[in-house]
């Protein structure tokens, strides 16, 4: 790759491929212009310059992407066992069901009789980690609707829980250490059952004492899980998971290697969760554009080898999302390729292969590649 210096890069440019931080991270995408305030961000940062293989131009333009032609490679296509996919794909379905429907019951008896047993959350996150290993590829194709008016705090437990188990699992967490992370991220939000809901569940800007309330939950949580005798590493990783790199976190301002590494994922995951997801006051982002998100924060709030884990456990274009290819075919990603987390392998709907499964591609820099994420208008002609 190409290296610009960020100072000479004319403002509001479009470069014709993505553009990188480090030579590793993804900035923008073709169709996402280069900003002042991106500009001033980095050299803040003290950024001094980004990597792209394209060239910045005045317009967006893509017309290589949108014709269908491609030059270069060719896709790989990756043999699936169909059947044996769908029958994953409804385990972890049931399983995800199974695993919500204990978190808004572990809830409902905490708020009611402030009870909860350290063993069975341990062995609920242990079947969780079983899961991950086998199924994390299904797991994050799961899809459950959800409405702007439901109440948020058990699915983001849920998904946040899992995200933090994939990442642990992929930094190799010696098997006890990986269930305290789970258990960990499964109770980080008790202390909002202290709170009232309408604070969390608010569609209109709080106000400074509503503010100061929410931001008392992490104290509440380590206080709740404290007094009921869980291990300290556990406690410490619910009272610091709003704690951030740059110190600018809470409620401690803790900077950097100060903050526990259980509350390092959990921040991760819990953002990452909380970017792709419906709120009361917010639309959920697509997981590219959260993914994206979180890399341009990567040293200041949150921890490169974290963020790392991340996207090469779901890739720049996570598992899960439904996406343009650059042959004007529509698909799924449904796996990462360990080798790249910029070009996932895609499940193509309407494309079988000569002996009837669907035909599954590991997208390539010169091949067939991802072009966009689908919209949500899309995405729904495709579901119907």
């Amino acid at each position: 790759m190409q290296s610009f210096p960020i100072k000479d890069i004319p403002q509001e440019s479009f470069f014709s491929k993505p553009v990188f931080l480090d030579g590793r991270f993804i900035l923008t995408a073709p169709e996402m212009p280069f900003t002042n305030s991106m500009r001033k961000a980095l050299l803040q940062w003290e950024f001094r310059e980004v990597q792209s293989d394209g060239i910045p131009r005045s317009e967006y333009s893509d017309s290589s992407s949108e014709s269908g032609q491609e030059t270069g490679e060719e896709a790989k296509e990756i043999e699936v066992n169909n059947l044996n996919d769908g029958d994953k794909l409804q385990g972890a379905i049931e399983f995800y069901q199974k695993f919500l429907l204990y978190v808004e019951n572990l809830f409902t008896k905490y708020t009611t009789k402030n009870e909860i047993n350290f063993k069975e959350v341990s062995d609920k996150i242990k079947e969780l980690c079983d899961v991950v290993r086998e199924n994390r590829r299904f797991l994050l194709r799961v899809e459950i609707p959800q409405s702007k008016n439901q109440n948020f705090l058990a699915m983001h437990t849920v998904k946040s829980t899992i995200i933090a188990v994939i990442i642990g699992t992929y930094l190799k967490l010696p098997s006890h250490r990986l269930i305290e992370l789970g258990v960990a991220a499964l109770l980080h939000e008790i202390g909002m059952l202290k709170l009232p809901p309408q604070l969390y569940m608010s569609n209109r800007p709080l106000s400074p004492q509503e503010r100061k309330a929410i931001l008392t939950h992490p104290i509440l949580s380590y206080n709740i899980l404290k007094s009921l005798d869980f291990p300290l590493s556990i406690c410490v990783g619910a009272l610091e998971h709003h704690e951030r790199q740059n110190g600018e976190g809470y409620p401690q301002k803790l900077k950097g290697d100060r903050i526990s590494l259980y509350a390092k994922i959990i921040a991760v995951a819990c953002s990452y969760e909380a970017l792709t997801a419906l709120r009361p006051y917010k639309d959920a982002k697509d997981g590219y554009t959260g993914m994206i998100d979180l890399l341009k924060n990567v040293g200041q709030q949150y921890d490169d080898t974290i963020v790392r884990a991340l996207v090469y456990s779901l890739s720049i274009y996570p598992i899960g999302l439904y996406v343009l290819l650059s042959n004007n075919k529509r698909g799924q990603v449904v796996d990462v390729n360990p080798e790249n987390p910029r070009y996932p392998v895609v499940q193509i709907f309407g494309e079988k292969t000569p002996d009837g499964k669907n035909k599954t591609i590991e997208t390539t820099q010169n091949g067939i590649h991802i072009v966009r994420p689908l919209v949500k208008e899309e995405v729904g002609t495709i579901q119907e």
